[in-house]
């Protein structure tokens, strides 16, 4: 998806309700627990995260949450915040200035990938979009501890997909509607992967040369599809369900 220019804080918010709202509609949610943060247009070293306790469902641009980068609530009424995402999710913002957005899910497809030693087969279109550009983070407990947070970051690099072993995925994006695409991508290839397998039939791969010219497709995106697809989700997520 193409970086848009730096917008107000309240479509910030508008795009990351809309992302929690998605992400409960296509079933990748987990009770009140993971998260999505977004960086404040105007204010680089303050987030916008959910407030804890709240189902994804729930959330609306006024409830979310303004943070600092030591998970202080910075304004606005005082409300739970969660500890594991502070420490995920600050870590990554505060490193990597392109992350405008971070998604962090704990869906069974992607924490059964997780446990998998062989991780993400590249086995289908989907699964694709993410080759040579997919990281791995070593299971460490639960991630409460600020001392993960320099290995978190140097696992992931300059990618900006990675799945944390034993725990989940997560995606990074320039904007809320990239990390949402990805998260979405990425849940789906598992989901694919685990069908495949679960068969019991042989796997048939795609020649390593198919895979990267896909991967460069998916990059190139010629029909700008990954904008239109931000557009109409964002329609998605003011519907009723």
């Amino acid at each position: 998806m193409k970086s848009v220019g730096a917008g107000s804080e309240q479509a910030a918010r508008e795009d990351l309700a809309a992302a929690y709202r998605l992400i409960a509609r296509f079933g990748m949610d987990d009770l009140i627990h993971t998260h999505v943060s977004a960086r404040l247009p105007a204010e680089p070293d303050l987030l916008l995260i959910n407030r804890y306790g709240d189902l994804f469902r729930e959330v609306s641009p006024e409830s979310l949450l303004v943070i600092d980068h030591d998970g202080n609530q910075v304004r606005g009424t005082q409300a739970p915040v969660n500890t594991a995402g502070v420490v995920i999710h600050t870590a990554i913002h505060a490193a990597r200035p392109d992350a405008m957005c971070v998604a962090h899910t704990h869906t069974v497809a992607g924490v059964a990938v997780s446990c998998l030693e062989e991780g993400l087969l590249p086995l289908n279109q989907t699964a694709l979009l993410f080759h040579g550009r997919l990281s791995y983070h070593a299971f460490e407990g639960i991630a409460l501890d600020r001392d993960e947070q320099a290995r978190l970051v140097a696992d992931l690099g300059a990618n900006n997909a990675m799945i944390l072993r034993n725990h989940g995925l997560l995606t990074v994006g320039r904007t809320v509607g990239e990390a949402f695409s990805l998260m979405y991508g990425l849940e789906q290839a598992c989901r694919i992967q685990l069908a495949a397998q679960a068969s019991g039939a042989r796997l048939l791969m795609p020649p390593e040369s198919v895979q990267a010219r896909t991967a460069g497709q998916y990059a190139a995106d010629p029909d700008g599809s990954a904008e239109l697809e931000w557009l109409a989700l964002r329609r998605l997520a003011d519907m009723p369900f």
